[in-house]
């Protein structure tokens, strides 16, 4: 097989929709835009949700009670047995965790949590750890530092 053999499979490629070239092609008159108003000019783009003028249905809606969602606390999550790569004796710690690839994007903090199994003693720095975690970290004879206080829901 060379380049110059080389052929798109059958069904890839297909010719380019080519609008207003008259009746018989199927897309001539309004070039598949349908009848007249806002959205057969050119450039003119509704808005989602907009519904002519008339009160939209989001508004109409009523809307009760509180959502905690922006005041929440987000942790990114790294399991026990992740830190397993980490050698003997090291202390890992967000940034060393971010450097691994095993936090990543934005959040309030990293949460340890106790899915697998530690076979290294290390001290391990996090904002929050579960009950289960502290336990295996513990039992592997490494060391559990909170670090900072969360921030309080105010």
């Amino acid at each position: 097989m060379r380049l110059h053999n080389l052929k798109p499979v059958p069904g890839a490629k297909r010719r380019p929709k080519r609008l207003g070239h008259g009746r018989a092609s199927g897309h001539g008159k309004t070039s598949g835009r349908g009848g007249k108003g806002q959205t057969a000019r050119s450039g003119s783009s509704i808005r989602p949700g907009f519904e002519g003028g008339q009160m939209p249905l989001i508004r109409r809606i009523p809307k009760r009670g509180f959502n905690n969602a922006r005041f929440a606390i987000r942790y990114l999550p790294v399991n026990l047995r992740d830190l397993n790569r980490f050698e003997d004796g090291t202390r890992v710690d967000e940034a060393l965790l971010r450097k691994a690839g095993l936090a990543n994007g934005r959040a309030d903090g990293i949460k340890i949590l106790g899915t697998g199994e530690l076979t290294r003693r290390l001290t391990v720095c996090a904002h929050a750890f579960s009950a289960s975690a502290r336990a295996k970290i513990e039992q592997a004879g490494g060391t559990v530092e909170v670090v900072g206080k969360a921030p309080a829901a105010s």
